[in-house]
């Protein structure tokens, strides 16, 4: 794709991510600290699917066009599939090596060790200490 292709996804991506993080993670109050699912989740899925509306042969003359360059819709077809071939793959393999973490050690700490820090807890560390 052409550098427009990718300020055009990357600008969409950059919204969408964001309402990702705000509005879906308050909405379902799932426990992500760091956003990953919000950012890299949504925003790579959000890019494998624009891929097919943005790719252009110019660029690369062994691909497909995009949507936008007049190649049908052939290649956000394809895109789609991939989406949801690696989408079903990741979550498959991610459910089944979480649920033998949980069972060999568990997933998360106590909610009394989660109150005090997990610095002092997990590390003996004493940054942040909220709890005396």
């Amino acid at each position: 794709m052409t550098p427009i292709g990718a300020i055009g996804i990357g600008a969409i991506a950059g919204v969408v991510c964001y309402l990702s993080v705000v509005l879906v993670k308050a909405r379902f109050g799932y426990d992500d600290s760091l956003d990953a699912f919000g950012v890299h989740g949504v925003g790579g899925a959000l890019g494998i699917l624009l891929v097919g509306f943005w790719a252009t042969r110019a660029v690369n003359p062994t691909g497909l066009n995009g949507l936008f360059a007049h190649g049908g819709s052939t290649l956000v077809l394809h895109q789609i599939v991939a989406f949801l071939v690696v989408g079903v793959y990741s979550f498959v393999v991610s459910y089944v090596l979480l649920k033998i973490v949980d069972r060999l050690m568990g997933l998360r700490v106590s909610e009394h060790n989660e109150n005090i820090g997990l610095d002092l807890t997990q590390h003996s560390e004493s940054a942040y200490t909220l709890v005396g």
